[in-house]
């Protein structure tokens, strides 16, 4: 595009190809990016255009529309116009199976994407192949263990677990009791009393007793 040609030849042919209506913003928007045309020159080549009667103007109010001049077109009988439509629905149909396939084949790809790669499924294998080796191995050491507790002895343990508890309890309540009645007659609280007697409670040391 030369500087004399100011964009003319390129709006115009573009104006042709699309054949509908357009203002100088449309236009300029359009072909801007492309072709780096400037909004002033724009203006300027879509009235010198229409003023050599290579483009149609049409005003409305203040905004202005352009369109190509439609008697370069050979006109287009009934049949010819049955024959588009026809044939913009079958592309219309074709078009939406196409963009149908399109999405299907995005989905998988974005599926494939975030799998593992037959690299990595191999690796991943390896190591928990790896990791079950190992604890087979644990496991066969644990049962070749001649230090087993029997089930005799195990229950030995809980029978004592319980006992201590159940008297760990009993005290505690023994020993609460005992400082309630302390408590009672005592002139400051049961926490200035606990800490002038020397007294760690189970809350202190955050110990809880077991349940039995």
């Amino acid at each position: 595009m030369s500087k004399k040609d100011n964009g003319t030849t390129l709006i115009l042919a573009y104006l042709n190809e699309k054949n509908r209506p357009y203002s100088s913003q449309d236009v300029f928007c359009n072909l801007q990016k492309q072709h780096g045309l400037g909004k002033t020159a724009v203006v300027k080549a879509m009235e010198l255009l229409a003023l050599e009667g290579k483009i149609k103007e049409k005003a409305y109010g203040k905004q202005k529309i352009y369109f190509a001049d439609q008697s370069q077109f050979k006109d287009v009988n009934d049949a010819d116009l049955k024959a588009m439509d026809s044939q913009i629905s079958q592309l219309s149909a074709e078009m939406h199976s196409l963009n149908q396939s399109c999405r299907q084949l995005d989905s998988e790809l974005k599926e494939l994407s975030s799998s593992l790669t037959t690299e990595e499924v191999m690796s991943e294998i390896k190591a928990l192949k790896a990791e079950c080796s190992g604890y087979r191995a644990r496991v066969e050491k644990i049962k070749s263990a001649t230090n087993h507790v029997t089930p005799e002895e195990k229950e030995k343990v809980y029978k004592e677990q319980n006992a201590y508890v159940k008297e760990w309890k009993k005290r505690k309540r023994l020993a609460s009791d005992m400082m309630n009645a302390i408590l009672e007659g005592y002139p400051k609280s049961k926490k200035q009393f606990l800490d002038e007697v020397g007294v760690e409670t189970d809350e202190d040391c955050k110990v809880v007793v077991p349940s039995t």
